[in-house]
């Protein structure tokens, strides 16, 4: 847990996430939310899935997230006929040697981007399982460890496009939040003209952090603060989901989970070492909601997963603030059960 010893480190790291974040913001212009969104699963060591229809710039937000972070990238174009192999990796026999060498597949880097995800056979899109929740390979009974940070960005485009998939429960619930990027505004299309109608910016685009920074900034967001009454918000929130008409599958612990990392990743971007009500009502949709599964009769009512979430959120009580008062002798509460602040 960082200490308050690393003042002047967590000062530099805060910069750090400003570079990235400008650097992202100046390629995808006017979504400011979801570009912090992205940063958020980074800090959060979760997996982003970004849903939307084509040429909305899901791909680019993706590529311009790996390039801003000096650390490997490597890209998977995904399609019906790949295999699973090309994504692990496979032990070829080496004749020299007289002996197996495994060759690593793509998945084998610090930031993975998975483009079109859901154009994937279910057998193929099942190699992902294991690197993404434990954070390693297994082939021919021998397990390889991936680097750090690892993070995979899958782009996917909705299930009514020809030639998709669905993703299966069990690779939905490893993805930690899903981001629907959506038509830009008329001034932001307007400057997206300026700045790419000429080329690419992600041409020019540099790196503005190190890998070894964001692996400091995922430590500090280890050691935010969250108070029990947070925690329960947290776990009331996704056992409602558990048990609403509208859902034939709630969120499961790993949403929970899942729910409190990205909170305490929010906090952090806002400058706090501890985590508030706001975060997790912020992030429970983007969180929650592509882990669930509409009834039938839901599904024929137009009632979506979002608006489901959106309900729980209204009817859910929100833990109020501990009053203010004195613990022990000359030292004040602080709200939720907090440290006192650091600048993060």
């Amino acid at each position: 847990m960082t200490t308050y010893d690393d003042r002047a480190s967590l000062t530099d790291l805060t910069a750090t996430v400003e570079r990235v974040r400008s650097s992202v913001e100046g390629v995808i212009e006017g979504k400011p939310e979801v570009v912090r969104l992205s940063l958020t699963v980074l800090l959060a060591e979760g997996h982003l899935l970004i849903e939307d229809v084509p040429g909305v710039g899901k791909t680019m937000l993706a590529k311009a997230l790996a390039r801003s972070i000096d650390c490997s990238v490597r890209r998977i174009q995904f399609t019906p006929d790949l295999l699973p192999s090309d994504i692990t990796g496979v032990s070829i026999w080496d004749q020299q040697r007289r002996d197996f060498e495994f060759k690593p597949g793509a998945i084998f880097a610090q930031i993975v981007i998975g483009d079109e995800i859901n154009r994937a056979s279910p057998k193929t899109q099942s190699a992902l399982l294991e690197s993404m929740e434990e954070r390693q390979v297994t082939i021919d009974g021998q397990t390889y460890e991936l680097p750090s940070p690892f993070m995979v960005v899958a782009t996917q485009n909705p299930v009514e496009m020809e030639g998709t998939y669905p993703l299966p429960e069990a690779q939905r619930d490893r993805f930690m939040a899903r981001v629907s990027i959506g038509y830009p505004s008329a001034e932001a299309e307007l400057q997206m003209l300026d700045i790419h109608g000429g080329a690419s910016p992600l041409e020019d685009l540099q790196p503005v952090a190190h890998a070894h920074d964001v692996v400091k900034l995922i430590d500090a967001v280890r050691g935010v603060h969250v108070a029990e009454t947070v925690r329960r918000y947290a776990v009331d929130l996704v056992a409602a989901t558990r048990t609403h008409p509208d859902l034939r599958l709630g969120a499961s612990p790993r949403a929970t989970l899942h729910l409190l990392r990205a909170a305490k990743a929010s906090a952090a971007l806002s400058g706090r070492e501890y985590a508030l009500p706001d975060d997790v009502q912020a992030l429970a949709v983007a969180v929650l909601a592509h882990r669930l599964l509409p009834t039938a009769q839901a599904q024929l009512n137009r009632r979506t997963a979002e608006q489901v979430v959106q309900e729980i959120l209204q009817h859910t009580p929100v833990p109020a603030a501990p009053q203010q008062g004195g613990i022990g002798v000359g030292r004040p509460a602080t709200p939720y059960g907090q440290q006192p602040p650091r600048r993060l």
